[in-house]
């Protein structure tokens, strides 16, 4: 049986349906039930933390058409090359594939369907502590520090200004309410240490890394409460052309070493090869595995499928 009622995590919001990470995307999630809410965090040439999932913004914006010329030389409009004022005037719409000639889901939200603004950091926290207060029930956050190194590079230090910020708002006194995610190891040791950041910490894992060992989670848990692995790690093919899927020890392995696991990405439109539906997907790593969370473009499939599989104790 499973240990506890898995929790959803809105990836980027609920991105399968409105633009990833505005505003009314993290309502529509918090409407269908996520627990929790994600904010990718960069930052504008002013040091303001805004919620973005890239470095650049022409993926997502008309940056473009209202700032020519301001591309770097290898052609890409970086956030922090733009003031917050900048920022504010874009609009947001479906992602697009790199090449920026369609969307990358071309049956989700259209283009030009409605105008959405990229909120700041606080601005989001405050919207989510309004959506906790007239929801009567606690919106969880999930931060991830998107290249720290980078930043800093660019002089702002992101970590230092996310946890000063979730501070000033009083998240230290809401445990179990907040998760900060990073891809970076060596990141992640320094919120542990030098920051002393108060809130659980994750280590992202993307599927490049082939496989992680027992022992690399167990060095994992010295600095980590919990792993964000993709997808991909946990289930797939035996070999290419089988018909048979493999499921990977990774989550096992992870609880031995005292981990909790939140895989990521759950898309209907975008399923791992072998998997007719996102419902046989929920079983496999939900059930099957006992993955102790998930994070999903479409939240209300998942929290459907908790309902009905993990009843309320």
């Amino acid at each position: 049986m499973p240990r506890s009622r898995p929790i959803v995590i809105a990836h980027r919001g609920a991105s399968g349906y409105l633009p990833e990470h505005t505003l009314v995307s993290k309502a529509l999630a918090v409407g269908m039930g996520a627990d929790f809410i994600e904010q990718d965090v960069v930052a504008t040439r002013d040091a303001e933390l805004i919620v973005f999932h890239d470095l650049t913004l022409e993926c997502m914006t008309d940056v473009n058409e209202r700032f020519p010329g301001r591309a770097r030389a290898d052609g890409r409009y970086y956030c922090v090359d733009f003031s917050l004022a900048e920022i504010r005037s874009l609009r947001v719409s479906e992602r697009r594939r790199a090449d920026g000639t369609a969307p990358r889901y071309p049956d989700r939200f259209p283009k030009d369907a409605g105008h959405f603004p990229i909120p700041t950091l606080e601005e989001e926290v405050r919207f989510a502590n309004g959506l906790s207060r007239s929801t009567g029930r606690p919106i969880g956050l999930y931060p991830e520090i998107k290249d720290p190194e980078w930043h800093r590079e660019q002089g702002i230090d992101l970590s230092r200004k996310l946890v000063d910020m979730l501070v000033k708002h009083g998240y230290p006194a809401t445990p179990g309410q907040v998760f900060v995610q990073c891809f970076d190891p060596l990141e992640l040791q320094r919120l542990r240490t030098e920051l002393r950041c108060p809130f659980p910490l994750v280590q992202l894992i993307d599927k490049h890394a082939g496989s992680v060992s027992p022992d690399a989670l167990r060095q994992i848990a010295n600095y980590a409460d919990a792993i964000g692995p993709s997808i991909d790690l946990v289930c797939r093919r035996q070999q290419p052309g089988s018909a048979a899927l493999a499921y990977s020890s990774l989550i096992a392995d992870a609880h031995a070493a005292g981990l909790k696991v939140h895989p990521y990405t759950f898309r209907r439109d975008d399923l791992p090869e072998g998997f007719r539906d996102l419902t046989e997907l929920l079983d496999v790593v939900l059930l099957r595995l006992d993955a102790d969370g998930l994070f999903t473009d479409f939240p209300d499939l998942a929290k459907g499928f908790i309902d009905q599989r993990f009843p309320a104790r």
